[in-house]
């Protein structure tokens, strides 16, 4: 959430980023409702002033013997006026809130302006596109091949989009994802098993909700969200906080399954496992400086390139430009794996500082060595997204014979060296 301050004392500044992230917002109503917030408050001290005083004044007048009958049938309708007031000023926040909780971050000075991902800037590779000596397949046809995926009885048992993952393919979604918590935690991340399940003011603090609901998967008797991300439960751990400067960072991992509704992703990679209602994911979460935090996400994006790097699987990191920016994020790196069985890059990570946003909502502070009490800065990325991971290793560690190769770093997980038939 923006600083309702930093919005009414550079409205044109907020504006014009906002612009670059293709948002409009109505900045004079919120300067309206401002207006009107700080004149019932105003009115408000001046009633609560005039009562206090009134009420000194009838205590001298009882003294005396006087009648105060008067005066009390005054400071009645007084009270009664501030009562009113009093429900005036919880409108007009409560509007002003769901406003400010609705509008997105601001961009960081560096990142690229543009109006979607085709302005998105390239700020590093590694490794090289692996090259064969046959057709590369795209790895649902591998998956069915070797029987690691069964994409059929996923739908069956729940509905499109979800899948069951059986034999070598369990094994190897299994040995990903404790091969990615242990080189994390090596990283220095604190493993944690969160819920699953998180409530409405959870989903709120890192930005889910009110913008999204329709995106997330709801337990309506229950008033629970099942998490999209484990950003949510790790981030909200912290929330309504105040942590030592000398805490932070704070580095937490943790694996999850992730739910998402794919609202309005239809007729988008609808084959195989890119684009699942349900998959598991490692996430890596920062509690950081404010001073310290965009070092902090060229870190975190170093420790999110590890898995890769050690996996032997090309890729490159993309600055997102301001169109293509997440709601929350202020800056985002995105890597993107090779996938040769596709013959394109897939995002398969998204590495982001919030800066203040989420600590905004969620009520994350620290104190600082002056003894001010000030927000953090929040960063998280996919440490990184196993499905994804899963399917990349298959298409580019696939073989002529329909074989595929264990990545070495796998296979003391794994225990082969090769999936076959």
């Amino acid at each position: 959430m923006l600083d309702l301050k930093l919005i009414t004392g550079n409205p044109e500044y907020v504006k014009n980023e906002l612009k670059k992230r293709n948002t409009e917002i109505d900045i004079e109503n919120i300067l309206k409702l401002d207006e009107e917030r700080r004149k019932i408050i105003l009115n408000v001290e001046e009633l609560k002033k005039l009562r206090n005083d009134t009420s000194k004044e009838i205590g001298i007048i009882k003294k005396q013997g006087g009648d105060i009958s008067e005066i009390s049938a005054r400071m009645k309708k007084v009270s009664e006026e501030i009562s009113e007031l009093d429900n005036m000023l919880k409108n007009v926040e409560e509007t002003l809130k769901n406003i400010l909780l609705n509008i997105p971050n601001i961009p960081d000075e560096t990142v690229p302006v543009g109006s979607d991902e085709n302005a998105n800037v390239l700020y590093k590779e590694y490794g090289h596109k692996p090259s064969f000596d046959f057709e590369p397949k795209a790895h649902w046809e591998i998956a069915e091949s070797l029987n690691l995926v069964d994409f059929e009885k996923g739908a069956t048992l729940a509905k499109s989009r979800f899948s069951v993952y059986t034999g070598f393919g369990a094994k190897l979604e299994r040995a990903l994802i404790n091969f990615m918590l242990d080189v994390q935690s090596e990283n220095g991340y604190k493993e944690i098993i969160p819920p699953f399940l998180v409530n409405a003011n959870t989903m709120t603090g890192t930005g889910q909700l009110p913008k999204f609901e329709e995106e997330l998967f709801k337990c309506e008797r229950d008033e629970l969200y099942l998490i999209p991300t484990a950003e949510v439960p790790l981030t909200n751990l912290y929330a309504d906080t105040i942590l030592s400067e000398e805490d932070l960072p704070i580095k937490v991992t943790a694996y999850t399954p992730c739910f998402r509704r794919e609202a309005g992703s239809y007729g988008k990679d609808v084959r195989g496992l890119i684009r699942q209602h349900q998959f598991n994911k490692v996430e890596i979460v920062k509690i950081a400086h404010p001073e310290n935090s965009m070092m902090e996400l060229e870190l975190l994006l170093e420790d999110a390139e590890k898995i890769l790097q050690m996996l032997g699987l090309h890729y490159r990191v993309m600055t997102l430009c301001t169109g293509d920016l997440g709601f929350s994020s202020s800056k985002t790196y995105d890597i993107e794996v090779w996938l040769p069985g596709q013959n394109c890059y897939r995002e398969i990570s998204s590495c982001s500082n919030f800066k203040d946003f989420q600590a905004r909502r969620a009520g994350i502070k620290f104190r600082n060595k002056n003894k001010k009490v000030e927000f953090a800065h929040t960063l998280n990325g996919s440490g990184l997204a196993v499905g994804r991971t899963f399917l990349a290793i298959l298409e580019n560690y696939q073989q002529k014979d329909g074989s595929v190769v264990v990545p070495e770093a796998l296979r003391p997980y794994l225990g082969v060296d090769i999936i076959t038939k």
